[in-house]
């Protein structure tokens, strides 16, 4: 048995970047929706990770290295500052009442 949270359908604005820095190749999706918060989903092509990321969350670089993986802070600090231009503020509302 099971109990359904929730059954939204969205038509969603999907992005799709790659870039490189002086090392390192990156390709991300991101999925601008108005769920979770209005985070953005955002995935990794090269390591199938997977993450909702607000403003706040990039600024954390040491979260950006963990969940996708990346090998250094440097790969980190360049990954926020791309990021940075990328990713709204996120909007406050009420997501569950």
């Amino acid at each position: 048995m099971f109990e359904k949270l929730y059954d939204e359908n969205e038509t969603a604005k999907v992005r799709f970047i790659g870039f490189t820095t002086n090392d390192t190749r990156y390709d991300f999706g991101i999925v601008y929706t108005s769920m979770f918060f209005g985070k953005p989903l955002v995935i990794c092509m090269q390591t199938n990770r997977v993450t909702l990321l607000g403003p706040d969350d990039i600024e954390n670089t040491q979260h950006l290295r963990d969940i996708f993986r990346l090998r250094s802070s440097e790969e980190a600090e360049d990954l926020a500052q791309f990021l940075k231009f990328l990713v709204p503020a996120a909007p406050l509302h009420v997501e569950y009442e």
